[in-house]
């Protein structure tokens, strides 16, 4: 069976890795947000945070003295050319290539690129192929 439609934010509320090295992580993860045109979402003594990935230390009252194990985290991309843009970024601010950009067999038109972040992260970008969005995000507000 073929999937025709997909549906986003429905499922992950959000994330949080404990990191070793904080400004290690958030000067990583702000090269990579900058390539694919995310905003910062803010910063404190311990964390900061964009759209659903919060980052801190073991510090942090959330992280309970733990350090997170390994995890792949797959950003989404608006085109092919923000996937390279992702790689080179994220290689370029301590990222360790864990394959290169280009086209996977996941399904048609699945171009990704993948590195790990300073603590073994497997941090993907992806573009999906040419398609509609019937919204560019969901915006909640309370």
């Amino acid at each position: 069976m073929q999937t025709n439609e997909i549906h986003r934010g429905r499922l992950i509320d959000h994330i949080q890795l404990v990191v070793r090295d904080l400004p290690a992580s958030q000067a990583f993860y702000q090269a990579v947000f900058d390539a694919l045109k995310v905003p910062m979402g803010g910063t404190g003594d311990g964390y900061f945070w964009a759209d659903e990935l919060f980052v801190s230390t073991a510090d942090s009252p959330a992280a309970q003295g733990q350090l997170t194990g390994r995890h792949h985290l797959a950003f989404q991309a608006q085109d092919q050319a923000m996937v390279d843009a992702f790689h080179r970024a994220a290689l370029a601010h301590g990222g360790k290539d864990n394959g290169a950009p280009g086209f996977r067999d996941y399904h048609p038109g699945y171009y990704g690129a993948f590195v790990l972040d300073p603590d073994g992260n497997n941090i993907e970008a992806v573009f999906h192929g040419e398609a509609n969005r019937s919204a560019p995000s969901v915006k909640v507000t309370f």
